[in-house]
């Protein structure tokens, strides 16, 4: 089929199912309208936004969601990776009850922080020390705040299609309000070309091991042991941002491949699926926010150790995200991705990604790295449509994010959800 008549086929079938989920979501419609009168675009989270407006969900029970016009979703996306325990977890619940019964704001020090503290350290092997944030772009920007306070250097090595955080974005090459640092910008995965951006003059090097907003783009092994050599050449101070990947082993994706950065950053589910982040890493480096210290560098925050967050995360570690659960996630991701790569077989769609992250991506052409990427929005936001007709949640960009509580009714369900769609869509896909 010609250019022309595929984008004129692709843009009817978009405007029907667009038409559709207006005629089938006038309450969601009404809660954004009224939202609008007091948020820019109704909205104080950009990534939730979609056209023709965004649902607004209601409630959540195990993987599953209602919306405000009682619909019901498998719920696929896992809030972005934080949802790991899913909507109503017996354990969490308890935990937080526990805490509430002790009361909050406590303004001290408290019972559960310590414990959560050493978990993640017996955890990560790169983690000798860490300390608590809010989020994962705070302890992104305490990281990097951290390796250039230590090394008085003030270049920072990045890369294309990295998301560190609200003010640490660099799609597209970046935004206007990222923090103001001296960045140097790299290609993902290109391990012939990035050593000659590494000099002396980087104070750090931030990289997500597997790019997770830019695409579940998987790091190759060979560019992340590079980082490692080229770091340690420059006395540069190498982050692994894992706010993600940290899911992909009880480790995280640095035990897995066996490469360790000097400092890692964490958040999502470690807190339990409350408001977390940390920052950590080698000893000499996190001795110098110890406050006894003479030149200690200080560190606020109201609710690092917040008591929610903190008995959740014991809990949510210690019972429930085991490092058999841990494997056991993994190897479901990666069963459910390969499935559905063979379902697309011979047409434009992949699937990419690591063990529960997944993105598709409507291309046959490999990606290594954002800029592979084909532009594909019609295809894309056609997809996530019908994907909500057929009950199922995920991300407008394609991305999904398996919780625990995903089994493997829904995941038959969801290659089902997907197949329907392939064969309902078929002559778009294939340019007839």
């Amino acid at each position: 089929m010609p250019d022309t008549l595929l984008n004129a086929s692709l843009d009817a079938a978009l405007a029907e199912a667009r038409e559709r989920f207006v005629a089938a979501n006038p309450e969601s419609l009404a809660r954004h309208v009224e939202a609008t009168a007091v948020m820019p675009g109704g909205n104080t989270r950009t990534v939730l936004f979609h056209t023709p407006f965004p649902l607004t969900m209601a409630r959540g029970e195990g993987c599953r969601l209602w919306d405000a016009d009682g619909h019901e979703y498998v719920d696929m996306l896992g809030e972005y990776t934080a949802g790991l325990y899913g909507h109503s977890n017996p354990v969490i619940r308890a935990a937080l009850d526990t805490a509430l019964d002790g009361g909050w704001n406590l303004g001290g020090h408290g019972v559960m922080e310590a414990r959560l503290a050493r978990l993640v350290c017996e955890r990560f092997p790169a983690i000798d020390l860490v300390r608590f944030t809010n989020s994962g772009t705070e302890a992104n920007l305490l990281a990097i705040a951290t390796a250039l306070a230590v090394t008085g250097r003030r270049r920072v090595l990045v890369f294309e299609g990295g998301y560190h955080g609200g003010v640490l974005y660099f799609g597209g090459g970046g935004i206007p309000i990222n923090a103001p640092h001296q960045w140097v910008l790299g290609r993902y995965n290109d391990v012939a070309g990035t050593p000659a951006l590494i000099d002396e003059s980087l104070g750090a090097i931030i990289v997500e091991p597997m790019l997770g907003s830019g695409g579940c783009i998987p790091a190759r092994a060979e560019f992340l042991a590079m980082l490692r050599a080229e770091a340690s050449r420059v006395g540069a101070v190498l982050i692994f941002d894992e706010v993600m990947t940290s899911r992909m082993s009880a480790g995280g994706q640095q035990a897995r491949l066996g490469v360790l950065p000097d400092m890692t950053t964490l958040g999502k589910y470690i807190g339990g699926g409350m408001s977390f982040g940390a920052f950590g890493g080698r000893a000499d480096i996190m001795e110098r926010y110890d406050p006894r210290r003479p030149d200690a560098i200080p560190h606020a925050g109201t609710f690092n150790n917040n008591v929610l967050t903190m008995s959740a995360g014991v809990a949510g570690l210690t019972r429930l995200f085991t490092p058999e659960a841990a494997t056991a996630l993994f190897d479901r991701g990666e069963a459910l991705r390969a499935r559905l790569n063979a379902t697309a077989a011979g047409l434009p769609l992949q699937w990419t990604g690591l063990g529960s992250l997944m993105t598709a991506h409507f291309q046959r052409e490999p990606i290594a790295a954002p800029a592979d990427i084909r532009p594909d929005a019609g295809l894309r936001e056609l997809f996530f449509l019908d994907m909500l007709e057929r009950g199922f949640y995920l991300a407008r960009r394609g991305m999904m994010a398996l919780s625990l509580e995903i089994g493997a009714a829904e995941a038959d369900g969801f290659v089902a959800a997907v197949e329907d769609f392939l064969a309902s869509r078929a002559s778009l896909l294939r340019g007839d």
